[in-house]
């Protein structure tokens, strides 16, 4: 019998909170039994196992950083475009630890085609088509923003920063500043 008021959506979304306060890497079924108070059996009518649990939680992250990125890009462009998306990362992994990291999680390719993964891609080619880029250096530039701005959260999330001068605000500035001067001026092949 399925427990009242207990579905697979109020899993994820205790999951994805448990995330945000003990890490992704510590959710389990069993943890977030103990969180309900119930035994771990009773939750397997709604999450197959950890690995179920972990991908709904980063399929819901997912599609939470891409309504962001929408909204955040929304009548932007070009540098200003740049800055409000990278500030959506930034943002998001401060108030989501958990779910930030969760949204790296490897999702199978079925998974990850269903995701709002591609929504994020989209998002940010759509920024580069302000910097004319094309195929392949596109992509190039795709990877590139991915890259220093999972870079730069990951060190500033785990203090990297903290104990220095100037505030790490004012580097985050001069980064997506350095980042739109490359992209106006993308090196040729």
């Amino acid at each position: 019998m399925v427990r009242a008021g207990l579905s697979a959506e109020r899993l994820t979304r205790a999951g994805a909170e448990l995330a945000d306060e003990v890490g992704f890497d510590q959710v389990t079924v069993s943890a977030l039994a103990r969180r309900f108070d119930v035994r771990v059996a009773s939750l397997y009518s709604h999450v197959k196992n950890s690995h179920d649990l972990r991908t709904r939680i980063a399929l819901l992250a997912l599609e939470e950083l891409a309504d962001r990125g929408a909204a955040a890009l929304a009548g932007r462009a070009g540098k200003d475009a740049l800055g409000a998306f990278a500030d959506v990362y930034r943002d998001y992994a401060r108030e989501h630890p958990g779910r930030y990291a969760a949204a790296q999680y490897r999702l199978d390719p079925e998974a990850a085609a269903a995701s709002a993964g591609g929504r994020h891609s989209r998002m940010t080619r759509a920024i580069l088509r302000g910097y004319d880029l094309t195929e392949p250096d596109q992509t190039h530039a795709v990877r590139l923003l991915g890259s220093v701005f999972h870079g730069y959260v990951s060190l500033e999330m785990q203090g990297g920063f903290s104990h220095s001068v100037p505030d790490s605000q004012e580097s985050w500035s001069r980064i997506v500043d350095a980042l739109d001067a490359l992209l106006r001026n993308w090196p040729a092949p």
